[in-house]
């Protein structure tokens, strides 16, 4: 388990995070999004006693990560792939860490053939591609086999294998039991690998919810209609709380209505449909809708 308490830090006069508190349970996979500047990963290097709070308090299992006898066994932390020494093999830079921590070899060669390098253990870290690094990351996080999975967008670069690979491995460690932490900015790979979602935004905690329930709160559902008969169409669904957008001359979307409602309606009184679409709202929307007003790097839109 992960707890954060009041967390605060502050650099000069920026707040990075501002009064964080959050609970990190196991056996679920928890999504941590944000926009760039939102505090996500000075919270993530608080929580691994890299950055000391400002004010606050994180522990892991209970315990102060700096107080942890042997971390690599009870966290694994993927937090910068580029973090390795550039002459170092692969294979001998997870041999140095194993050595810390009285890890065996045989742990070395089992996380090297999980992370799908054993083709270029042997070459440079300094020689990797974006894909080749992450993968060394993770295998270093995972070496110590521990409880706790903190990973700071651990498909960066990777192909849709490798993709699928993490988020495989994530949803199967949770599980187990374990605690995951899992940041990434791809909405749609989050939606098929999270069961629960912290939403930060200018240092501070915008939503902490199950998945599903964030994305019903903060989303809503559509019917798709096609029709050549809009204007019928309009006074058969009309009501104080339907809303109907014209998306193109035979295409309309309707809120406010089941689609079996919608289709009742256009039987009983002729009116042909050629669509009649439920679109639900994603993670996606509802993260921009969330977020909208905590975006700190906001880019000019294209006309």
């Amino acid at each position: 388990m992960i707890t954060a308490e009041g967390l605060t830090k502050r650099f000069g006069d920026k707040t990075a995070v501002d009064d964080v508190s959050f609970t990190i349970k196991p056996g679920a996979v928890t999504g941590f999004l944000g926009p760039n500047g939102a505090g996500k990963s000075t919270t993530m290097r608080m929580i691994v006693g890299l950055d000391r709070p400002t004010s606050g308090l994180t522990t892991v299992g209970g315990r102060e990560y700096r107080k942890l006898g042997a971390p690599l066994t009870e966290v694994g932390v993927l937090l910068d792939a580029k973090a390795v020494h550039t002459g170092r093999t692969a294979r001998n830079h997870l041999r140095a860490m194993a050595a810390t921590h009285g890890i065996p070899a045989s742990r070395v060669d089992e996380v090297i053939d999980l992370a799908g390098i054993g083709s270029v253990a042997r070459k440079r870290a300094g020689k990797f591609s974006l894909g080749m690094g992450q993968r060394l990351g993770i295998a270093s996080a995972l070496l110590g086999d521990p409880h706790t999975l903190i990973l700071d967008e651990p498909v960066n670069g990777l192909d849709p294998e490798g993709v699928r690979w993490v988020r495989q491995f994530v949803r199967h460690a949770a599980s187990e039991g374990r605690t995951v932490l899992l940041s990434s900015h791809l909405m749609s790979e989050m939606a098929q690998t999270a069961d629960h979602v912290i939403v930060m935004g200018r240092g501070k905690v915008l939503a902490d919810a199950p998945l599903e329930d964030l994305v019903r709160a903060w989303t809503t559902n559509r019917v798709r209609v096609r029709t050549p008969h809009g204007a019928a169409l309009a006074q058969l669904v009309a009501g104080p709380d339907v809303e109907i957008v014209s998306t193109a001359p035979d295409l309309f979307d309707i809120t406010g209505l089941p689609a079996s409602r919608i289709g009742d309606l256009a039987a009983e009184r002729g009116v042909a449909l050629h669509e009649l679409t439920p679109t639900t709202g994603s993670l996606e929307d509802a993260y921009l809708a969330l977020t909208g007003e905590a975006v700190e790097y906001r880019t000019k839109e294209i006309a």
